[in-house]
């Protein structure tokens, strides 16, 4: 038997556009990510989905209020899946920190696992709460097809645990906002399935800032 989690990132907001560190602020999703959380539904319609969690952010809830609309199901909040906390760097942009925080703006484009944001957390952090709460959703509701609504940080975070990888890999793991990844558990092991898979959002293609923040 064998369990499907598609894990799904958020739609556009202002701030991925103004490559602006979000973390907990509560950023909604702006026009072009409403219609993205539109086009994510879309993708899912004629799918067997069972149960739909969200990181409680409103940019993840919104998503994914949108396929539990489609659904006929109700979104369960899942607060281990929230981002990470960029702490004293929240609200601003990367250009910014960039230069009140260089030494450790430099760690966190070169050695991401070793850093831990001043006032907020590390990658260690995120992938212990992550991955713990992964594999509990999984016992829960073993052999189902469930959806993870959540954010760049933890979703890669995640893609590196399902796959024996240290976070030392972080930046090798892309995720634009509203792509879809799906992991499947069978016989004890993980299988990413595909990654990334953004061909849903093709209707909004000249729309769409490809960066990967």
């Amino acid at each position: 038997m064998m369990t499907s989690i598609y894990l799904v990132r958020h739609g556009q907001t202002a701030w991925n556009k103004e490559e602006i560190f979000r973390g907990r602020t509560d950023v909604p999703l702006d026009e072009t990510g409403r219609r993205q959380a539109e086009l994510v539904a879309e993708y899912f319609k004629g799918k067997e989905v069972h149960r739909i969690y969200s990181s409680p952010l409103s940019r993840a809830w919104e998503t994914a209020n949108k396929i539990a609309q489609l659904q006929n199901l109700n979104v369960e909040p899942l607060g281990e899946i929230v981002d990470l906390s960029f702490g004293d760097w929240e609200g601003h942009s990367h250009k910014e920190i960039k230069k009140t925080d260089e030494e450790t703006y430099r760690m966190w484009r070169e050695e991401p696992h070793r850093v831990k944001l001043p006032g907020g957390e590390s990658l260690d952090d995120v992938r212990k709460r992550a991955m713990a709460s992964l594999e509990e959703v999984i016992r829960n509701h073993f052999g189902e097809n469930l959806i993870l609504v959540s954010h760049r940080v933890v979703n890669k975070v995640l893609i590196c645990g399902i796959l024996g990888l240290d976070n030392s890999h972080f930046w090798q793991i892309t995720q634009d906002t509203a792509a879809i990844n799906l992991i499947q558990f069978k016989n004890g092991k993980y299988i990413l399935s595909f990654m990334n898979e953004t061909c849903h959002l093709k209707p909004l293609e000249k729309e769409l800032v490809k960066v990967d923040f």
